[in-house]
C-alpha cells in the first residue's frame, strides 16, 4: 500500500504567517480614514513622538525636526522626501545602487502625494518632548512635508504647533514652507519672535508662473509666496527666499536667479539662498519623467551628473554659491553662509517701504532683532480634529498640461 504524502504543500491559513508590520508601518496600519480631496486620501495617523532627531545626509546642521503631516499635497517633481512613505510600508524596501537609472516607479512614492497622514496629538507630544531638549539646539519645521499644505487650512496642526511655541522663550526656530497659508498665523510668529530666535522661509524656485505649475502642480503661485513675504516682513519678522533646488538648466540661469534676487529684494526679504537638486533614488523616476517629457535636450545631463551620486558635483554647486552671492550684495540680501534651514546669520533689512527699495542694515542676529508685537498672550490651541466629511468623487484632472516651456540651449 503506497504511503499518503502528509507534508502540507500549502499553508493552510497564509495569513496568519504573514509578518507583522513594525513602527511606523504598524502605526499607518492603525490609521483611519478621516478626510478625501482631489485623488488625495488623509488618514489620521496615531502618533508617539512630534520631534525628530535629525540624522542627514545632507550635512544639515539643525538638530531635530518637526513634520505635522507625513506625505505632501503639493506634489513637487524634484522632492527628494518621497522616502518618508517607505517606512510605511509592511515589508522593508529594496534601495537601488546610486547611479541607477531605469527605476521603476514605486506605488510607495507615488502615494508620497495622495495619501496624507495627519500626525495626531501633535501639540500634546511637542508639550513633553520640549521638556528634554537643549533650547538652544536648532528646531526646523518643515523640513520634509510642506506644514502649510493645504489641508492644514481644515485641521490647524500647524498652528496648534505654533502656539505650542508661543508659550515657550529661548529657542531657535526655522520654518520652511511654499504656501502663503503662512500669513494666516502671522499673529503667532510674532509671539514666538519676541521670545524666540524665529526665522521664516518661502521657498520660490521661479518666477515663472507656468515652469511653477509644472514643477510644484498643487502649490500657490510664486506671486502669492512674494505676497507672503512682503506681509511677514511688513509684520516685523525675518523671512527671506530660498530658491531650491537648483535645476541644472531649468531654472538656474542668471537671468532666472536675477530675476528671483529682484522680486525678493522687492518685498523686503531677509535673505536669499538657494541650493541645488538632491536627486534620491525615490524621487528619480518622477523627476526623469518630468525631463524626458518637457526637457528631452536635458536628459543625458542629468543622467551624467547623477550617475554616480545623489549630488550634484562641487564645481556646479560652487559656482551657484558664488552667484546667489554676487546677487544677495548686489541686490542688498542677507546671505546665507549654513545650512538654510538654520536661525543663525539671518540677515534683517529695513521692512519693505511702497516707495523705496530695501536698504542694508548690517548683519545681525534675529535673536537681537527687536520685535515689533504688541499681540496680546497666546490663545487656546488650535483644534487637532478635522470634519470627517462625505467622501469626495475622484474625478482624475482634465486640466490640459502645459506645453513645454524650455528650448534647447
Amino acid at each position: 500500500m503506497a504511503k499518503l504524502n502528509t507534508t502540507p504543500t500549502t499553508t493552510l491559513f497564509p495569513i496568519l504567517n504573514a509578518p507583522r508590520p513594525t513602527g511606523l508601518a504598524r502605526l499607518a496600519a492603525q490609521s483611519t480614514h478621516a478626510d478625501d480631496g482631489h485623488l488625495i486620501e488623509f488618514r489620521s495617523l496615531p502618533s508617539r513622538s512630534i520631534l525628530n532627531k535629525s540624522v542627514s545626509r545632507r550635512k544639515l546642521s539643525l538638530a531635530y525636526s518637526i513634520n505635522p503631516f507625513r506625505g505632501c499635497e503639493f506634489g513637487c517633481t524634484y522632492c527628494y522626501a518621497r522616502y518618508t512613505h517607505e517606512f510605511l510600508q509592511p515589508a522593508p524596501i529594496t534601495t537601488p545602487p546610486v547611479g541607477t537609472h531605469n527605476i521603476p516607479q514605486q506605488p510607495w512614492a507615488l502615494a508620497f502625494e495622495h495619501e496624507i497622514y495627519l500626525k495626531e496629538n501633535a501639540a500634546w507630544l511637542l508639550e513633553q518632548e520640549l521638556r528634554r531638549i537643549n533650547p538652544a539646539d536648532e528646531i526646523a519645521i518643515g523640513t520634509a512635508t510642506d506644514p502649510y499644505q493645504p489641508v492644514e487650512r481644515r485641521v490647524g496642526i500647524t498652528r496648534s504647533i505654533l502656539e505650542v511655541f508661543a508659550k515657550q522663550q529661548g529657542y531657535r526656530i526655522g520654518l520652511i514652507t511654499k504656501s502663503s497659508l503662512i500669513t494666516r498665523d502671522i499673529d503667532l510668529l510674532q509671539q514666538i519672535a519676541a521670545r524666540n530666535t524665529l526665522v521664516l522661509h518661502l521657498t520660490i524656485t521661479t518666477t515663472d508662473s507656468a515652469l511653477a505649475r509644472q514643477l510644484e502642480p498643487r502649490a500657490p503661485r510664486p506671486d502669492l509666496r512674494f505676497a507672503a513675504v512682503r506681509k511677514l516682513r511688513a509684520a516685523g519678522l525675518t523671512a527671506g527666499v530660498l530658491c531650491s533646488p537648483l535645476l541644472p538648466g531649468i531654472n538656474d540661469s542668471l537671468p532666472q536667479l536675477e530675476a528671483i534676487a529682484t522680486r525678493a529684494a522687492a518685498a523686503g526679504a531677509s535673505f536669499l539662498g538657494a541650493h541645488p537638486l538632491f536627486l534620491k533614488s525615490c524621487s528619480r523616476p518622477t523627476w526623469l519623467s518630468f525631463v524626458r517629457e518637457h526637457v528631452p535636450h536635458l536628459l543625458d545631463d542629468y543622467n551624467r551628473r547623477f550617475a554616480a551620486a545623489d549630488f550634484v558635483d562641487p564645481a556646479y554647486r560652487n559656482r551657484m554659491a558664488s552667484t546667489i552671492r554676487r546677487l544677495c550684495r548686489k541686490h542688498h540680501l542677507g546671505e546665507r553662509s549654513t545650512d538654510a534651514l538654520l536661525t543663525r546669520d539671518a540677515y534683517t533689512p529695513h521692512p519693505p517701504n511702497p516707495s523705496h527699495p530695501p536698504r542694508p542694515s548690517g548683519t545681525l542676529d534675529p535673536s537681537k532683532t527687536p520685535s515689533t508685537s504688541n499681540t496680546p498672550g497666546a490663545p487656546g490651541l488650535a483644534s487637532e480634529t478635522w470634519d470627517r466629511k462625505k467622501p469626495a468623487t475622484r474625478i482624475p484632472t482634465t486640466e490640459p498640461i502645459q506645453t513645454n516651456l524650455f528650448a534647447a540651449s
